[in-house]
C-alpha cells in the first residue's frame, strides 16, 4: 500500500510516496501563483477574540472535536487537551508519549487518537485506559460513539473497538486503488449507521457487526495512472438530516441519502479539502482558492468567489449568516453565505490555520500550525 501526500493548487503539485513509513520519492512543480491581494477589511460583522490557549505545533490532519461545550485538540508531540469552549480553560491535558498522526475523536468524555507508530490510544478524562496496535497507518480522527471507537485506516479498513476495554469487535476490509491520501477521510455516524469514505464511495456500515447494507459512489476512478485514479473522499462533510455531502479528491462534490443509501447528485469539482453547508447550500474550496456554493437540492452552482485565490484555505464552516475559512497566513475570513462577499476577517498568530474551524456554543474555534488555539465570538 502506497500513501500519497498531495498539496495541490492551480499550478503547484507536491507528491510524496511512502510505503508504510518508508519515503520513496518527492517531487513538485513550480511554486503556486501569488495570492490575490486582500481588499481592506470590510468590517461588516463584529467578531471579538474571547480567549486563547496553546498546544504544541501541529503538522498532522487535526480534527478539532466539539461536544457539549467542550473542544478536544491535540499536537504532533503527543499532547491531547480538552478545553471549555466558552472560556478556553483546560479541563484536562495529557501527553500520550508518542507522536500523533490522527485525532481527535471524542464523545465529550472519552477521547481517542492514532499515533505515528500505528497505535490507537483511548483516554477517559485525560487518563489512558487502553491502546491497540493497528495494522496500517491512520490519518482520519477516530470516531467515538455508542460506547465504541471506530477507526478508518490507510489500507481502507474500518475497525470497531469496545470503548472501555479496547477489545476488537470487527473489521471491514475493502479493496481499493494502490494509492491513498495522507489526509483525513470520512467517518461519521448518521442515526444508527456508520458512514465511511472508502475509495470514492460513501459506504453505510452496520456499527454492530461491520456489515455493509449500501454504497453510494461520489466518484469513480478514472485516468491512466495511479495518481489520476485517486478519488478518496476527504473530510469534512456537510450533513443535513440524513443527507451527507462530501468531496472526492480533485474529482467531484456529491450528496447521498444515508438512510436509503441513494446517490442524490454529483458535480465536477477540483479541490482537496472537505465541504460544509446549510439547508440551502453546500460550500467548498477549490484547489486554486475559489470558494464555491452548490445548491443542496440538485448541485447546481449558486455562486463563486475568487477574492481569496491561492491563499491555501481550509475547509469552510457555516457560522450564522457567514462561512468561515482559515488561510496560510493565520487569517480567518468570514464571507456571506448568500453570495460570498466579504464580511470581515480576523488574525491569529501569523502561522497557517491547520484545521477546519469549528463552532462550539457560539464560539468560533481556530487552531494554527504553531499550536495556537483561538476562540472568537461573532457579535
Amino acid at each position: 500500500m502506497k500513501l500519497v501526500n498531495l498539496s495541490t493548487a492551480a499550478t503547484k503539485v507536491a507528491v510524496c510516496l511512502v510505503v508504510v513509513g518508508s519515503l520513496i520519492s518527492c517531487s513538485s512543480t513550480p511554486d503556486k501563483p501569488k495570492p490575490v491581494e486582500l481588499a481592506p477589511n470590510a468590517g461588516l460583522l463584529g467578531v471579538r477574540l474571547a480567549w486563547t490557549a496553546k498546544v504544541g505545533a501541529v503538522d498532522f490532519p487535526l480534527d478539532v472535536k466539539v461536544n457539549n461545550g467542550t473542544v478536544a485538540v491535540a499536537s504532533s508531540d503527543g499532547v491531547v487537551a480538552m478545553l471549555d469552549a466558552r472560556t478556553g480553560a483546560e479541563l484536562w491535558r495529557t501527553n500520550v508519549g508518542s507522536q500523533i498522526a490522527a485525532g481527535v475523536g471524542s464523545d465529550g468524555r472519552f477521547a481517542a487518537v492514532v499515533t505515528r507508530g500505528n497505535e490507537l490510544i483511548a483516554l477517559d478524562g485525560g487518563r489512558e485506559i487502553w491502546r491497540q496496535k493497528l495494522p496500517a497507518q491512520g490519518f482520519t480522527a477516530p470516531l467515538v460513539a455508542g460506547g465504541r471507537v471506530f477507526v478508518l485506516a490507510a489500507d481502507r479498513s474500518v475497525t470497531a473497538f469496545d470503548g472501555l476495554s479496547g477489545r476488537k469487535l470487527w473489521t471491514q476490509q475493502r479493496p481499493g486503488e494502490s494509492l491513498v491520501l495522507r489526509q483525513a477521510g470520512v467517518l461519521l455516524a448518521v442515526g444508527d449507521t456508520l458512514v465511511a469514505g472508502l475509495s470514492g464511495r460513501l459506504v453505510g456500515i452496520n456499527p454492530s457487526n461491520g456489515a455493509i447494507p449500501w454504497e453510494s459512489p461520489i466518484a469513480s476512478p478514472r485516468g491512466t495512472n495511479d495518481i489520476e485514479r485517486l478519488v478518496d473522499l476527504v473530510g469534512r462533510v456537510s450533513r443535513d438530516g440524513d443527507v451527507v455531502c462530501a468531496r472526492a479528491f480533485q474529482a467531484t462534490v456529491g450528496c447521498a441519502n444515508a438512510a436509503r443509501g441513494t446517490l442524490l447528485w454529483t458535480k465536477p469539482a477540483f479541490g482537496y479539502t472537505g465541504v460544509h453547508g446549510d439547508d440551502k447550500y453546500v460550500y467548498g474550496v477549490e484547489s486554486d482558492g475559489k470558494i464555491m456554493a452548490w445548491r443542496r437540492i440538485d448541485g447546481e452552482r449558486a455562486w463563486v468567489s475568487e477574492r481569496l485565490r491561492y491563499r491555501s484555505l481550509t475547509a469552510p464552516l457555516v457560522v450564522g449568516r457567514s462561512i468561515a475559512v482559515g488561510d496560510d497566513a493565520g487569517l480567518v475570513h468570514l464571507l456571506s453565505r448568500e453570495d460570498g462577499s466579504a464580511l470581515t476577517r480576523v488574525a491569529t498568530d501569523g502561522s497557517a490555520v491547520v484545521a477546519a474551524p469549528v463552532l462550539a456554543v457560539g464560539t468560533l474555534v481556530v487552531v494554527t500550525r504553531s499550536g495556537g488555539v483561538f476562540g472568537f465570538v461573532p457579535e
